[in-house]
């Protein structure tokens, strides 16, 4: 598989990363043994970076990644990479209150990450979302302690905006921002890409299938559990979704032109918009990696980003990326 560098600073890893939160949350349930063996066949296929947050139910996922790389082979255990996020606080009822950046979290929450995962350093190392309380220059600062303790070895972002970027560029070495990019979220286009391009800053883009929106399987009449982040999210409610699987449909006949599913096609995308961008795939499931890891074989020319982007023009969706509360706490949409 070819790599690619999370930034100027920042290490190489697999062009496409495996992002675990839906194996513990958000998305109805998941099965445990699926998911490990998930991890499994992303370790065997090549994939190295292996993303999650210290939230994700409440710390199973680490847990899972942590029984996922205890039982993998030696050699695909020690070129696997660990990028995690923290500071989201949640109640014993799944509640969220917030988010912590202050530095004494900082070293309290990874002190509990690399117990969970089992290894003695997390690779990138991120807050979550901007704590308003208090700058990012205290937050970064305090990881950039961690990585010269040998606890960390890359600072990351996670969607904040150009300014927030130049601020903790400023403080200490940042290896990439993890943002949502997709063929139906381009916010990043204007401000954002072009700052970390400028400062040497890779992406790791979440979201590249929209939560599965625009994966090419999420059918009209689909009922969402209460406990799938969806049932919930702007964008797959009503009209909205009607809409958005419009777009779909426009999008699976230009992939079906190309000889691809629905799933390479808007991967592809993401893989072409440049050498420093990392598509995060959020795979639960073994025959889903497969399909996403067949987009790294899809070339797109000239006139298949033409058709893509006829068929999925910047700005189409309909919807928010989140519903009005969580939006509320993304630095990067200020």
């Amino acid at each position: 598989m070819e790599t690619r560098s999370l930034g100027t600073t920042g290490p190489r890893v697999s062009a496409l990363g495996l992002g675990c939160m839906g194996m513990s949350a958000l998305y109805g349930d998941a099965d445990r043994a699926e998911s490990v063996a998930t991890i499994h066949a992303a370790l065997e296929a090549g994939v190295t970076l292996l993303d999650t947050g210290d939230f994700y139910g409440m710390g199973h996922n680490e847990m899972l990644i942590g029984e996922a790389l205890r039982s993998a082979p030696a050699a695909r255990r020690e070129r696997a990479l660990t990028s995690v996020k923290f500071g989201a606080l949640r109640g014993p009822d799944g509640s969220w209150s917030g988010y912590d950046g202050r530095p004494a979290a900082v070293r309290n929450f990874a002190a509990y990450s690399l117990q969970r995962l089992g290894v003695d350093h997390i690779d990138v190392y991120r807050v979550a979302r901007v704590d308003p309380d208090v700058p990012i220059e205290e937050t970064v600062g305090a990881i950039a302690e961690l990585v010269d303790k040998g606890h960390v070895r890359h600072i990351g972002l996670s969607e904040v905006g150009a300014e927030t970027v130049r601020r903790a560029a400023a403080t200490a070495p940042i290896a990439d921002l993890q943002i949502e990019y997709s063929l139906i979220s381009r916010g990043i286009e204007d401000e954002i890409l072009p700052a970390v391009r400028e400062l040497g800053i890779g992406v790791t883009a979440y979201g590249v299938l929209s939560r599965g929106l625009i994966s090419g399987h999420f059918a009209r009449d689909r009922t969402l559990a209460a406990n799938d982040f969806r049932a919930m999210s702007p964008r797959f409610q009503g009209d909205n979704l009607r809409h958005n699987l419009d777009l779909v449909e426009a999008l699976r006949a230009t992939a079906r032109n190309k000889g691809v599913t629905v799933a390479q096609c808007a991967i592809a995308w993401v893989l072409s918009r440049g050498e420093d961008i990392v598509p995060l795939v959020g795979a639960r499931r073994r025959d889903r990696l497969t399909e996403a890891l067949g987009a790294l074989d899809v070339t797109l020319d000239a006139a298949d980003l033409a058709a893509i982007e006829e068929a999925v023009p910047a700005g189409a969706a309909a919807g928010d990326r989140y519903p009005a509360a969580q939006m509320a706490h993304l630095d990067s949409e200020r």
